[in-house]
């Protein structure tokens, strides 16, 4: 059993930065890790991925150059890094884990299997 909490959401200008950390319990290492977002009125959607065995990172179109996903297995934390926020990147952000990833993979929120309670990012313009 996996257990994941988020933090490092807030108000931040248009432009602006924030740092996301995943802290997850139990097993971790052997997992996928993703970031999904869902916005009011809108779908939870894929953000970034990033894989166990060599940690290739995997973006979503909207925040390709952006974003970057980490993780450091030591301290079983995950990482998303937020730069040069848009009004459009405001949501409910949660960290994910036990899902697939892959290159031309749809990625869906329905198959991932352990999820965190989100923390809320808004930017104002």
């Amino acid at each position: 059993q996996v257990q994941l909490v988020e933090s490092g959401g807030g108000l931040v200008q248009a432009g602006g930065s924030l740092r996301l950390s995943c802290a997850a319990s139990g097993w971790f290492g052997t997992y996928n890790m993703g970031w999904f977002r869902q916005a009011p009125g809108k779908e939870r959607e894929f953000v970034a991925g990033i894989g166990w065995i060599a940690g290739t990172a995997y973006y979503a179109d909207s925040v390709k150059g952006r974003f970057t996903i980490s993780r450091d297995n030591a301290k079983n934390t995950v990482y998303l890094q937020m730069s040069s926020l848009k009004p459009e990147d405001t949501a409910v952000y949660y960290c994910a884990a036990g899902g697939r990833l892959g290159v031309g993979l749809r990625i869906k929120p329905d198959e991932w299997n352990y999820w965190g309670q989100g923390t809320q990012v808004t930017v104002s313009s």
